[in-house]
């Protein structure tokens, strides 16, 4: 079997937006589940795993890495972002649309490090992680999605999108503990 790669979506967000309350509501209840999954990557702790960070560049196409990071740690909300800040040795790929896919080098780098599945983590369960997860099963990706390591903005849309992920994309919903076992 192939490897596993951990794609965090877009959770360097400044959260100075009209939605960000509440997003920055649900991302307060993943963040715990979301931090250890990553770290349990960074130790090289159960199945090894590829880090892989695919954040939005929120329109600024001359961003960098280090811009996009230091915006969220100058944001509203820290706290929300500090836990999981990327190495600088870690995969970190921009993107401007939905899918961690459209417009990136995702599915090359995944390729090229011989990954047969993807564990979607991140924001915003209803959005970005599906359109991801839609773009990695049509790529024949096996997806997997840990429940308490996505954040949504509208609760009801988010379990109807993790619905979907297992019914229409053969999605495998976990808990975060679950991954990489």
């Amino acid at each position: 079997m192939g490897g596993t790669a951990v794609v965090v979506i877009d959770m360097l967000n400044p959260y100075r937006h009209e939605d960000a309350e509440p997003l920055a509501e649900s991302v307060a209840g993943i963040i715990g589940p979301l931090s250890r999954l990553v770290d349990r990557v960074r130790r090289g702790e159960g199945k090894e795993a590829l880090l892989v960070y695919v954040n939005d560049n929120h329109g600024d196409f001359s961003a960098t890495r280090e811009d996009l990071v230091a915006a969220a740690r100058e944001g509203a909300r820290p706290d929300l972002v500090e836990p999981i800040v990327p190495a600088s040795d870690c995969a970190f790929l921009p993107k401007v649309r939905h899918s961690a896919f459209y417009g990136t080098s995702l599915e090359y780098v995944l390729s090229r490090n011989g990954i047969e599945r993807v564990v979607l983590t991140g924001q915003v369960t209803e959005q970005c992680i599906l359109y991801t997860a839609l773009d990695a099963y049509v790529r024949h990706f096996e997806v997997q999605v840990p429940r308490d390591a996505v954040a949504a903005l509208h609760p009801d849309l988010g379990e109807a999108a993790l619905r979907m992920m297992e019914l229409n994309m053969h999605a495998e919903i976990v808990d975060a503990d679950a991954c990489l076992r």
